[in-house]
């Protein structure tokens, strides 16, 4: 675990106009460390078509300072993030239909295949991880991309209604307690780190979430209800004895960094190169109040791998971002952890082994040349 830091301790200069952050001339006290080390890099969670062992090997060697459980999607109908989350939740049963996840009264072949594919990744994990001690870092499906998605038994989102969006919040803070709990069993040296990926926040924030017919779109979901759900999910996680920290990522524009803060995250994960200035005082402030940020700087797009040279320049975002902030540059490669743009499912394998590669080599960066 990284050491204690204080991520209040700017640059010298002038006290601000009713700063009452540091009474008389008192630096805060520094917030508990961060679940990763200094210079850590990551991956976001899905990996190209690999065998589950080899998939499980890969990620303990290559990003050892934060493996993480990973995703294979390409293995089709129960793989993807939603089915995978679907396969998490407590009693609420669902199917595949033509237009997606849906719930439905008794569990079906879908779900059973759902169930089937993660317990062969759990197996496989555990057999790669036998006597491993540290970080692992586990992802699902967050409770707003969930509600977004998954429908309603008469076809709807359940987004539309909000007794199915509180269903599945409890559902899946129950499920992910059950499932956190397992892989801590099976791998008993593990300390947890939880990543709820909700890629459709922005949008279910904005009212951009359309509805099954495409033709509309749905209400947009306010504030104080859309941080009491995320904060009820990431309370349940952080409870569970091996779980150390429980943080949001997401990958899309406009990520509501406040909102996530006030939530409780630990961290934020992020594409670091969508970020635009508008946003530096939330990320300033998530940073004082003691978030890490998983940024996505290595990106992920195809043959990317044969263009990855310089990891000084993958990292530019990064310190330019935190010269903005004002932040010691000491702090940049404790705070940040380094990881791909968004999931790499789509790349393929030799790109995909590079780009976590060249995610190692710049989260290095951060800490040896930070400026």
């Amino acid at each position: 675990m990284a050491m204690m830091w204080s991520a209040t301790e700017r640059e010298p200069g002038p006290p601000e106009e009713g700063d009452s952050a540091s009474p008389a001339g008192q630096a805060p006290a520094a917030p508990e460390g961060l679940p990763w080390s200094a210079g850590c890099a990551s991956g976001v969670g899905s990996l190209p078509d690999l065998d589950p062992v080899e998939a499980a090997r890969y990620v303990l060697g290559e990003v050892p300072d934060l493996p993480f459980l990973p995703e294979l999607p390409a293995r089709g109908v129960g793989a993807d993030m939603i089915g995978r989350t679907c396969a998490v939740l407590a009693d609420l049963p669902v199917d595949l239909q033509p237009s997606g996840w849906r719930l439905v009264p008794r569990p079906g072949l879908d779900l059973r295949r759902a169930r089937d594919l993660l317990e062969r990744d759990l197996d496989a994990f555990t057999e790669a991880a036998a006597g491993y001690t540290g970080p692992i870092k586990v992802a699902v499906g967050g409770p707003w991309t969930l509600a977004s998605t998954v429908e309603l038994p008469r076809g709807h989102k359940a987004l539309v209604d909000a007794g199915a969006t509180r269903d599945l919040a409890e559902g899946l803070a129950e499920g992910l307690s059950s499932h956190l709990t397992d892989l801590a069993r099976r791998v008993p040296g593990a300390r947890l780190v939880v990543q709820l990926d909700e890629p459709a926040l922005p949008a279910v924030l904005a009212g951009r979430i359309r509805t099954p017919s495409g033709f509309s779109v749905l209400r947009a979901v306010e504030e104080g209800p859309a941080t009491e759900r995320l904060a009820a999910v990431l309370t349940t996680a952080t409870a569970v004895g091996a779980v150390i920290a429980a943080g949001v990522h997401c990958c899309a524009r406009d990520v509501p960094i406040g909102l996530l803060r006030q939530a409780g995250a630990r961290f934020v994960g992020l594409d670091a190169t969508l970020l635009t200035r508008d946003q530096d005082d939330a990320v300033g402030e998530a940073v004082e109040a003691g978030m890490g940020l998983m940024l996505g700087l290595v990106p992920t797009s195809a043959g990317v791998g044969q263009d990855l040279s310089d990891p000084r320049r993958t990292v530019a975002v990064a310190v330019d971002l935190w010269r903005r902030l004002g932040f010691r540059p000491e702090l940049l490669g404790e705070v940040v952890a380094v990881t791909p743009t968004c999931g790499l499912a789509h790349a393929t394998v030799a790109d995909a082994r590079a780009v976590l590669r060249h995610c190692r080599l710049a989260a290095r960066v951060l800490v040896e040349s930070p400026q």
